[in-house]
């Protein structure tokens, strides 16, 4: 199942890690690159629905371990993804009401690798992330998730808040981690739920937030104004945790 997530240049390697069927998480191409071994791999990529990005010469040298990338490189996710409905179908086989994390934005491989670990911890049937602006399912977030990655699946999405859509026709509704929100313990986190937690700057944003039923804040006494997402992820997980047992 997994594999190390790895850099892979040149045309050649790159179209035969797509044909292979290989999860690439994003690939890099020399900007004004036209030919067509090059058209090629962008076709394959956006089949794949690979996230594509179109830079200088020096952004990709720089990127490039053996010099010889001939105008592009490929990362290779870690790990492959699961989809939504496989998430939904391990709840359906193991008689629970559906527990999901939902991650807005989770741009650190650490945080990522400790909240899929939490996840697994907390009886969390999967975890779904976002295709841009996060970190994928990289080598460093699965040595941090310390094996979690074998058992908990984890789902990449084009677009967050339509997922949250289609899950809350699912039944699941939505709570989200936010300063300035109800005091968690004071909330009833029982039933399908999916937990929301945003990154470590800006927290959740807006649009998702909105979509949420419940905005949950955790109580903060000391002098600093925030907690590490991944410790956030794990206090509100396991609130949900214990009303869940009751």
């Amino acid at each position: 199942m997994g594999y190390e997530e790895f850099k892979i240049e040149g045309r050649h390697p790159v179209m035969e890690a797509f044909r292979s069927g290989r999860t690439i998480d994003k690939l890099f191409v020399l900007d004004g690159c036209e030919d067509g071994p090059v058209k090629s791999i962008i076709r394959a990529a956006k089949k794949q629905d690979t996230y594509i990005r179109f830079v200088k010469k020096e952004r990709l040298d720089q990127l490039s371990e053996t010099h010889q990338h001939q105008g592009v490189i490929a990362m290779a996710a870690a790990y492959s993804y699961s989809t939504v409905e496989d998430i939904l179908a391990i709840a359906r086989e193991k008689n629970e009401e559906p527990f999901i994390f939902l991650l807005d934005g989770i741009e650190d491989p650490h945080n990522l690798g400790a909240i899929i670990r939490t996840a697994n911890l907390a009886g969390a049937h999967g975890v779904i992330i976002p295709k841009h602006r996060a970190v994928g399912l990289t080598g460093v977030v699965a040595k941090t998730s310390a094996g979690a990655l074998n058992y908990t699946p984890v789902a990449k999405v084009a677009n967050l808040g339509q997922t949250i859509d289609q899950l809350k026709k699912e039944g699941l509704w939505f709570v989200c981690g936010h300063m300035g929100g109800d005091m968690m313990y004071r909330l009833n986190l029982k039933g399908p739920i999916g937990l929301v937690v945003g990154n470590e700057g800006e927290g959740v944003s807006r649009l998702v937030r909105e979509k949420c039923d419940y905005i949950a804040s955790i109580p903060m006494k000391g002098d600093i104004d925030s907690l590490n997402a991944s410790v956030a992820a794990g206090i509100l997980a396991y609130e949900i945790v214990r009303q869940r047992m009751k």
